[in-house]
């Protein structure tokens, strides 16, 4: 009881690594009473997945617990106590669905120490290296999944800039391997003390790992960004904050548009080149929009082109679209979001639940996933699109990046749940932006929109639940980082040496 109960606590302090609590020097020691129990259980498996579970369902739970901010759904027309146990159930079904990946690690592990069981250096290496690899290789199949946010590295996000950077080499399962490795040496390390008072040098290694790929970052980090007056765009955001029980109301709708015509004649006056509104900002089709509506008309007066949220037509449906609409009202590209919400967007047993889903929206269709294929443009040059949840999501953002996308823009809602939740979500934009080296624009509607650099700055960053346009001058780029090149390398390299070896120490 009481390892259980120390390993839960350690899931704990993993759980107030991530934003907005952001103590982000906690995930390099939360993950090590974890690898010490589980490498002191060496007899049944019940107790080691037993203390994986309890880990694993604090850090997950805790981080996630903002789901339950949708919570109550009442304006939807669902009753309160219903609102509460939908709630309840998706809290539990996504952080049981992360408590997983830490149940297989430890699952995993536990016949690992059975095999590699010597307490020795080597052994201890070797542990660690199989240990790092499994996790990176669980992080990086659950992220090929419908549901992903809470990966290790976010932990570090958007503070410790500095190992972010190593998101440069191999995407977020680099900074998830750094991690790992230096809690497991700290765990190896005292467990060789404990067992013998020779090996007091052991704990300087994983020190010196911290150090030693902290500094790697900080000169990353302070190379100059290069920003050429000609590859320069004054982007103006405008976060249009209408509260999600009014948004598909006529009410809303008015002050909706009403906030982003207004928002963005400013912003056209002010010079800006383009301007960026949240997802569905307008949350109609387009067509329906041009006849008589005063973003339209404002935009035939301005002449400046605006990224707007809407939805787009398709034969079975709609999409969840960003169009680019020139300054003579032309939709010259449409975005389509590729990576829905389950249950929020589509409903993977649709014949058992559509009806719920169904209320989100005043369109009698259904939510169409994009064509992952997609390459948008634009008057300034190929952009990388993300709308909300894709935020969660490298490969998105790097195959877009390795098709020649020049910079970032995000669009998201973020207003049904609570203020946790935009903070994850500015985090893991931060993560995208350093992966590709790329500058971003991020417009969401109630917070935090935000103005990133290739570094992981932010130039302007939102308040809450509050009417604001601003504008910032982003620059196109076409680095290609190691990781834009060769996707998520480093989890495949482990996992083969790891792999290896392991037979090599099983023959010998």
């Amino acid at each position: 009881m009481v390892r259980f109960l120390w390993a839960i606590l350690a899931g704990v302090g993993m759980g107030l690594t991530v934003a907005p609590v952001s103590w982000w020097l906690l995930a390099w020691i939360s993950l090590v009473p974890l690898w010490i129990v589980v490498r002191l259980a060496e007899k049944s498996l019940k107790k080691p997945l037993l203390y994986g579970f309890g880990w694993g369902f604090a850090y997950h739970g805790l981080a996630l617990f903002w789901i339950t901010g949708i919570h109550p759904m009442t304006w939807m027309g669902v009753p309160w106590l219903a609102s509460l146990l939908i709630a309840l159930f998706c809290w539990l079904f996504i952080t049981f669905w992360g408590t997983a990946i830490v149940l297989t690690w430890t699952l995993v592990m536990f016949y690992v120490n059975k095999s590699v069981n010597q307490s020795s250096f080597r052994d201890a290496l070797l542990r660690v290296f199989i240990g790092t690899a499994l996790w990176c290789g669980l992080e990086s199949l659950w992220s090929q999944s419908p549901l992903w946010w809470t990966t290790l590295a976010y932990s570090q996000s958007p503070h410790n800039l500095l190992i972010l950077q190593l998101g440069k080499l191999s995407g977020f399962t680099t900074v998830t391997a750094a991690i790992v490795a230096v809690n497991g040496l700290i765990a190896e390390s005292l467990l060789l003390i404990r067992q013998s008072r020779q090996n007091l040098a052991f704990l300087s290694l994983p020190l010196l790992i911290c150090f030693s790929l902290h500094l790697w970052g900080w000169n990353v980090y302070h190379k100059p960004i290069e920003k050429s007056r000609d590859l320069g765009i004054k982007i103006g955001v405008i976060q249009g904050n209408i509260a999600n029980t009014i948004k598909l109301s006529p009410l809303g709708f008015q002050k909706a548009l009403e906030g982003y015509t207004s928002g963005y004649q400013i912003l056209a006056d002010r010079g800006v080149d383009a301007v960026l509104t949240p997802e569905t900002a307008l949350p109609y089709y387009w067509e329906n929009l041009v006849n008589n509506s005063s973003i339209y008309s404002a935009i035939l007066a301005k002449k400046t082109p605006i990224w707007l949220g809407a939805f787009g037509k398709v034969d079975k449906g709609y999409n969840n679209s960003l169009l680019t609409i020139d300054g003579e009202g032309q939709v010259i590209s449409r975005y389509d979001k590729v990576i829905l919400v389950p249950l929020g967007e589509y409903v993977p047993f649709q014949e058992i639940l559509g009806g719920i889903v169904d209320r989100l929206s005043p369109l009698q269709a259904h939510l169409i996933q994009g064509n992952p294929d997609q390459i948008i443009d634009s008057p300034f040059g190929q952009i990388i699109v993300g709308i909300c949840y894709e935020s969660a999501f490298s490969e998105h953002f790097r195959r877009q990046t390795a098709r020649g996308g020049e910079f970032i823009i995000t669009a998201s809602n973020n207003a049904h749940y609570s203020h946790a939740m935009p903070a994850q979500h500015h985090a893991q934009d931060t993560m995208r932006a350093i992966e590709t080296d790329r500058w971003m624009a991020r417009a969401t509607n109630t917070g935090y929109s935000a103005f990133v650099d290739p570094h992981g700055n932010h130039l302007w960053l939102s308040d809450l639940d509050k009417y604001q346009i601003h504008s910032e001058t982003i620059y196109r780029r076409d680095t290609r980082t190691l990781y834009v090149r060769w996707g998520d390398w480093l989890t495949k390299v482990l996992i083969i040496t790891a792999g290896l070896a392991w037979l090599w120490r099983a023959w010998d």
